[in-house]
């Protein structure tokens, strides 16, 4: 079962809270590990993630903590998982042909292919922008 862990649910919500925060706008950690109920220190490791990313971006000192690296129109969902999580997969065979000498007698190959591009392509078009708007 292709399942979202619990680092990539604080991760989306993490990111979600910013983007509603408002254009530039610095949040420190201790507020969005609150109102996303995650663990600040668990949250600390995904940040981190998110500025190797350019998600984000982190500053230091008074009036430091993070903001957005780009805009919320330009951050989707999957570079949101994939920032955190490996890359999204439904089927090791169907990002990984090469795993697989059957792939090319596989009645289920093209399928779990068509799968994987479904779903890593609607994950590709949401964005941190639809995810504030549907609040």
């Amino acid at each position: 079962m292709m399942e979202l862990s619990r680092k990539g649910e604080y991760a989306i919500k993490g990111l979600v809270f910013l983007a509603s925060a408002g254009k530039g706008r610095v949040c420190i950690l201790s507020e969005i590990a609150a109102v996303v109920n995650a663990p600040k220190t668990s949250l600390a490791k995904i940040f981190q993630q998110f500025c190797k990313a350019g998600l984000v971006k982190s500053f230091r000192g008074t009036g430091g903590g993070f903001a957005l690296g780009r805009p919320p129109q330009k951050i989707t969902l999957l570079q949101v998982i994939e920032s955190v999580e490996c890359a999204v997969s439904i089927n090791h065979c169907a990002t990984c042909a090469d795993v697989c000498d059957r792939t090319a007698v596989c009645g289920m190959y093209p399928v779990w292919v068509d799968v994987q591009e479904r779903v890593s392509g609607m994950l590709g078009k949401v964005t941190l922008k639809d995810l504030v708007s549907a609040k």
